[in-house]
């Protein structure tokens, strides 16, 4: 008798353990299902200038950074966004911004079987039916126009489909989001040159992003825009409080707008503990005294793999700042912009470009349906595009 219990408790235990394996399997087939049947679509990715411009073939694995080509594809990535970057010390940054055009012209040329290149909506939906990652261009920095209209035009026509306003640096025309942060202007917001620039971007079809520019910057450019916007990698400012972040106000604003908010995977912007922890960590592991003046990468850079773990923030950190723009600007206003190659630590579960079906993964466990996530994977980004032109 004893030994039939035994028995049935053994084969009671084998069908949990059956069913329980047989949901978890089913699991994964549907997000990958619904992963593979979505348009990806990333709005910043930092890969040329951390990469391609120091001579490293991303077509093939990179060892260290987040992209590759091989990592894009298990990442069941679509379109990927290239940023077009280099910071606001660099003299002639209109030639090196063209430089680095040249460069992603040339893997696209070397790629032609894996990769195209697009401007607008018909042709991103034309490479994704013929299976190839559409490439895309995106210019972060206003001080790459050299304060001229005509550099506007001429990035356009090169295929650059948006252009961040600011930086971190201030332009002429229009102040950022760190430099309004720590008040060492004189002026917020647009002048009347940075009112043209707007303008000739609507003109040109060419998206204006909100990313990196001050709050003044943000108020004025919504004032005039006759288009929807993008900020491309920006989070929550009521969930982390940094200056890169939206408040508010503004994510209802660019609700209203019919833009998109890309969330940025980086830990700094999602976990408003990180750079306390950092500079906590880095007493521990490197010294008490010589952090001054080491920015918070350079600290990371010297923290032992141990302690570079124990700062990643959870994946559902993500997900909160990705539910907070849903409840607060709605469903069609929420995209993707990782940042990747751009930031020094990502969530735990998020480690590259090959990771984006985690995310498909947890947003579906959150209780998003499937039509849910295929807009916050890329069809509002889609539509933004599209609507550039109307």
């Amino acid at each position: 008798m004893h030994n039939d219990k035994h028995a049935v408790t053994k084969m009671r235990l084998f069908y949990f353990c059956y069913s329980l394996f047989f949901f978890y399997t089913a699991y994964a087939q549907n997000v990958g299902e619904i992963h593979e049947n979505a348009i990806v679509i990333d709005l910043h990715n930092d890969v040329l200038s951390e990469s391609v411009m120091r001579g490293k073939n991303i077509a093939e694995p990179v060892r260290g950074g987040h992209t590759d080509f091989p990592r894009l594809k298990k990442g069941g990535v679509d379109v990927q966004f290239f940023s077009i970057w280099c910071d606001g010390k660099k003299a002639k940054p209109y030639d090196y911004a063209n430089r680095e055009i040249d460069a992603l012209y040339k893997l696209i040329q070397r790629n032609q079987d894996e990769m195209v290149f697009a401007t607008t909506g018909e042709e991103i939906q034309r490479g994704i039916a013929g299976h190839k990652l559409v490439a895309m261009i995106g210019v972060e920095g206003g001080h790459m126009i050299e304060n001229r209209l005509d550099y506007i035009d001429s990035l356009y026509k090169r295929g650059a489909r948006y252009l961040t306003l600011t930086w971190n640096n201030s332009t002429d025309w229009a102040s950022s989001a760190a430099d309004e942060s720590n008040k060492k202007i004189k002026r917020k917001g647009l002048s009347d040159f940075g009112k043209q620039v707007v303008e000739r971007m609507n003109q040109l079809g060419m998206i204006i992003d909100l990313s990196h520019v001050g709050e003044q910057t943000f108020y004025d450019v919504l004032k005039i825009s006759t288009k929807p916007v993008f900020v491309t990698h920006s989070d929550v400012y009521g969930i982390s409080p940094h200056y890169r972040n939206l408040k508010d106000g503004q994510i209802s604003a660019i609700a209203k707008n019919d833009g998109v908010i890309g969330v940025n995977f980086y830990s700094d912007f999602l976990d408003p503990h990180y750079r306390h922890k950092i500079t906590t960590l880095y007493a521990q592991y490197v010294s008490k005294t010589d952090s001054i003046g080491l920015t918070i990468d350079k600290k990371f850079d010297k923290l032992p793999d141990k302690a570079r773990q124990a700062l990643r923030p959870p994946l559902s950190l993500l997900i909160d700042h990705i539910n907070y723009l849903v409840k607060l600007a709605g469903i069609d206003h929420v995209g993707i912009g990782a940042d990747f190659d751009g930031m020094e630590s990502t969530p735990i579960g998020l480690d590259d470009v090959g990771a984006y079906p985690v995310l498909t993964g947890a947003l579906l466990k959150c209780g998003y349906k499937e039509a849910e996530v295929r807009k916050i994977l890329g069809e509002n980004v889609l539509r933004v595009i599209k609507a550039q032109k109307r």
